[in-house]
């Protein structure tokens, strides 16, 4: 609000405010939105960045949608829908042939969530995952996917809820207990958490194992080696050797080091937080390939996506968050990119915000 008051201080006759709601509650929005309607005249305008859809409905004349980088269109807020506004977000459909593979999920339960919460920020999570399923995570940045995967492996604190593991309630209070169980976390930012950049291949894959490979704090150096030149052939992982820097080899590749290093751990549940995240197109589908193998093989999976082509191409469910909370599942089958947008823009503070006047409809505005 200091920021916000600051800017109308300047008695600017343009503002630009990106995405200035994210931090404020209900009252505080509204207040803000009323500043707006009255900053607003013949003589001044705002552009207003937001990916809140109900917000662009109630403060908006015009509405323009980039994506991509690219300017896509125009529309008039007063004669437009939402759904026509996230269609032009979206932009294109995926193929058919790009779902899952024909491997059906078991009816089993492996990981149960129930009323999960974060102090300040996830809200009365509940979901459950069966064996050889690939759950799915949708959601803009910053909806809570990522605090969902770091809660559940005990990196970020719980205030409330259980997590159960084959229906037994276990308390996780940090990630090697949760590899201890069979929970094996692949973060978001491979190279900060997932790695030991300065350490070679062999040493990355035998990290979360060290006690197979030891013995009264003897590593055995030549099972490390063995068992990392098995993983390397099986992930086709690109290296000149498993003596080879971390560091120097391909995101994908590294991407596949990280991989590698909880199924060496054998972990029935796996967590892929953004598991393509800046490698190149050949290297995801060999990513892609490994996931249906792994539930194919029995193992569970929750994945995390900004892409929505990659989350409707892989996931069996899809589980849609917004602003800490889950808004709704769907199958496959009946999952787009337009309706998952519609969930993960939906409001779930339950706010009713007010539309522009009539009378407003010729400013500036945007």
């Amino acid at each position: 609000m200091v920021e916000i008051a600051k800017a109308l201080s300047y008695k600017s006759r343009i503002l630009i405010m990106d995405e200035p709601t994210a931090a404020l509650n209900d009252a505080e929005v509204a207040t803000l939105h009323d500043l707006i309607r009255n900053f607003t005249n013949e003589h001044t305008g705002v552009i207003y960045i937001s990916h809140r859809m109900d917000e662009l409905k109630a403060i908006s004349n015009r509405i323009s949608v980039i994506r991509d980088g690219a300017y896509i269109d125009t529309v008039d807020t007063e004669s437009t829908t939402m759904r026509e506004v996230i269609n032009l977000m979206v932009g294109r459909e995926i193929s058919g042939n790009q779902r899952p593979a024909s491997h059906t999920p078991s009816d089993e339960v492996v990981l149960k969530v129930s009323g999960l919460e974060t102090k300040g920020f996830l809200r009365d999570i509940n979901f459950e995952l069966h064996r050889g399923e690939i759950l799915g995570f949708a959601g803009l940045m910053g909806a809570g996917r990522t605090e969902i995967a770091r809660a559940i492996v005990g990196a970020d604190r719980i205030s409330a809820g259980t997590i159960e593991l084959k229906g037994s309630e276990v308390s996780i209070g940090n990630p090697a207990i949760a590899a201890s169980l069979g929970v094996g976390y692949l973060s978001e930012d491979r190279k900060h958490l997932g790695l030991l950049l300065e350490r070679d291949v062999k040493d990355n894959i035998a990290l979360s194992s060290l006690k197979m490979f030891s013995r009264m704090g003897v590593i055995n150096d030549k099972a490390m080696k063995s068992t990392a030149a098995t993983y390397i052939d099986k992930l086709r992982i690109k290296t000149p050797s498993s003596a080879q820097t971390a560091k120097n080899l391909s995101g994908g590749n590294q991407q596949k080091i990280v991989i590698a290093k909880w199924l060496v751990k054998d972990c029935e549940i796996l967590i892929f937080d953004e598991p393509t995240r800046g490698i190149d197109v050949g290297a995801k589908e060999e990513i892609y390939t490994l996931l249906n193998d792994l539930v194919a093989q029995g193992k569970s999976i929750i994945m995390i996506s900004s892409e929505l082509p990659e989350v409707l191409r892989l996931s069996h469910r899809i589980a849609v968050m917004s602003e800490g909370r889950l808004t709704g599942f769907l199958s496959n089958a009946e999952a787009s990119q337009e309706n998952i947008m519609e969930l993960a823009t939906q409001n779930t503070t339950g706010a009713v915000l007010t539309p522009l006047p009539a009378s407003s409809a010729q400013r500036s505005t945007s």
